[in-house]
C-alpha cells in the first residue's frame, strides 16, 4: 500500500500517530528531522556569516531593531502565506491588497477624520471581505488560486489608484505611527549589565517569562510524543535544544532592551505567532489545512469540508494583509499606490525558505517566520556591506532554490528510506 502526501504531512506535524500498546517501552534515540529542523540551523549560520562580514554592525541593538520593523509587514504576510500553501494553493494578489486597504485607512483616518479604532475595525473588515471575494472563485467555483489572486493583484492595484488618485495621503494618527515604528515604555526602569550598559527591566522580565514558555512548550511536546511512543532525542539533546533557544530568546531581548525596548510590532508579531502555531497545530481546523493540502480527495473523503477550510483560509489571508496595510502605511506615514509592490514575492519566498512543500500539506507558522528573517538578514546584511540591489536579488534567488531544491530532496530521501 503506497503512502499518500496526506499520510507524510500529517506524520510529520505529529497529528496522525496511534497511541502505543498498553507496556510498549517508548523509544529514545538519536533523532533529527532534516527537513523541519535544517531552516534553523541556516538561519544560525546565515547570521553568523554577515556578522562576520559586517564587522559585528549586524548584531548592534539598533540594527536589530531595524530589521524587525522594516521586516515585520512581510512576516505577517507570510503567516497567513505560509497556511494557504499548506493547503495546496497561492495567493498574488497580497501586494495589492496591502496596498488597498492602506489606503483605505488612509482614507478613513486623514480625509474623513474616522476615529483611528474604527478606521482599523472596518479595514480590517474590508481586507475579510476581499479575502471572501476571492475565496468564492477559488473555493466554490473551482478556479485555480493562481488565477483569481493574479486578477486580485491587477484589480486591487487599480482600485488602489483610483483611490488615491495617483497620490499619497497622510500623515496618520500618532497612535498609528506608534504601532508600526514605537516602542514599549521603559515600565520598571534600566538596569545596570556592566560592560552590557543599562537595559529595560521589563523588556528583560518578558524575555524570561519568553524562555520559560518555550521550554514548557517543548517539554510537553517531548511527554507528548513519549506517551504516543514516538522517537525523541536523547535528555542531553534536549537540554542542549532548550539552553540554544533560551540563548537565542535572551540575546535579542538584551539587545532590543539596550536601545527602545521591544519594538510593539514585534509583541504584536508575538501574539499573531503564538496564536497561529496553536491553530495550526492544536486544532482541528489546522489539521483539517494540513489533510487538504496533503490530499484533497483523502481529506473529503473522511468528512472534512474542503471547500469551507480554502475559504477561511482566503478570508485570513484578506484580513492579515489588511494588518500588514496598516502597518506598512502607519511606517512610512503615507498611503501611496506603489505601497505592497513584490510583498507577494517576498511572502512566498519566506514560506518557501521556512519549510513549506510545493505540493502542499507541509509547513510551520514559525519556519516561515524564520525564512522572512533570513530574507531581512540578507537584505539588512548586504546593505551594511554596501551591495547593490542587483546582487541582494541575486543571493536572494538562490536562496530560494537551494530551500525548494532541498524540500523535494529531502521528500526523495525519505521516500528511498521507505
Amino acid at each position: 500500500m503506497s503512502t499518500t502526501n496526506a499520510d507524510v504531512a500529517l506524520s510529520e506535524q505529529g497529528l496522525a500517530e496511534a497511541a502505543p500498546p498498553p507496556g510498549r517501552p517508548s523509544r529514545t534515540r538519536f533523532s533529527f528531522n532534516l527537513r523541519q529542523s535544517g531552516i534553523y540551523f541556516a538561519f544560525v549560520a546565515i547570521v553568523a556569516l554577515f556578522a562576520v562580514l559586517t564587522d559585528g554592525s549586524l548584531l548592534q541593538p539598533q540594527n536589530i531593531s531595524n530589521i524587525i520593523v522594516q521586516n515585520s509587514y512581510i512576516l505577517i504576510l507570510a503567516i497567513g502565506m505560509i497556511m494557504i500553501i499548506i493547503a495546496g494553493h497561492i495567493d498574488l494578489s497580497v501586494g495589492s491588497v496591502v496596498a488597498v486597504t492602506g489606503a483605505l485607512s488612509a482614507v478613513l483616518m486623514v480625509n474623513h477624520n474616522v476615529p483611528w479604532p474604527l478606521a482599523i475595525l472596518i479595514t480590517l473588515v474590508a481586507g475579510g471581505l476581499i479575502g471572501a471575494w476571492q475565496a468564492f472563485w477559488v473555493a466554490y467555483f473551482g478556479i485555480p488560486a493562481f488565477i483569481v489572486t493574479l486578477a486580485g493583484m491587477l484589480l486591487f492595484r487599480a482600485i488602489t489608484m483610483m483611490v488615491l488618485g495617483n497620490r499619497g495621503i497622510g500623515p496618520f494618527p500618532d497612535e498609528v505611527r506608534t504601532l508600526s515604528n514605537g516602542f514599549t515604555e521603559g515600565y520598571l526602569g534600566n538596569v545596570g549589565l556592566g560592560p552590557l550598559g543599562g537595559a529595560d527591566l521589563f523588556s528583560l522580565i518578558v524575555g524570561i517569562l519568553a524562555v520559560a514558555g518555550f521550554a514548557a512548550a517543548q517539554w510537553r511536546a517531548r511527554r507528548a510524543r513519549l506517551g504516543y511512543d514516538q522517537t525523541v532525542e536523547p535528555i542531553g539533546m534536549f537540554v542542549a535544544k532548550i539552553l540554544g533557544g533560551a540563548v537565542a530568546i535572551m540575546f535579542l531581548v538584551v539587545q532590543l532592551a539596550r536601545f527602545k525596548n521591544l519594538p510593539w510590532v514585534l509583541v504584536l508579531l508575538a501574539v499573531l505567532v503564538l496564536g497561529y502555531s496553536l491553530l495550526t497545530q492544536r486544532s482541528v481546523f489546522g489539521r483539517q489545512i494540513y489533510a487538504v493540502g496533503g490530499n484533497l480527495l483523502a481529506a473529503q473523503l473522511s468528512g472534512v469540508r474542503t471547500k469551507s477550510v480554502v475559504f477561511w483560509l482566503f478570508v485570513n489571508m484578506g484580513v492579515l494583509s489588511a494588518v500588514a496595510g496598516i502597518i506598512f502605511a502607519g511606517r512610512l506615514n503615507l498611503a501611496q499606490p506603489t505601497a505592497g509592490n513584490s510583498f507577494e514575492l517576498d511572502a512566498i519566498a519566506a514560506a518557501f525558505i521556512g519549510g513549506a512543500a510545493v505540493q502542499g500539506g507541509v509547513g510551520k507558522v514559525v519556519g516561515a517566520i524564520t525564512g522572512g528573517l533570513i530574507m531581512g538578514v540578507i537584505n539588512n546584511g548586504m546593505s551594511l556591506m554596501s551591495q547593490p540591489p542587483d546582487r541582494v536579488m541575486l543571493v536572494k534567488g538562490l536562496v530560494l532554490l537551494a530551500a525548494v531544491a532541498f524540500d523535494v530532496w529531502t521528500k526523495r530521501r525519505a521516500g528511498a528510506a521507505r
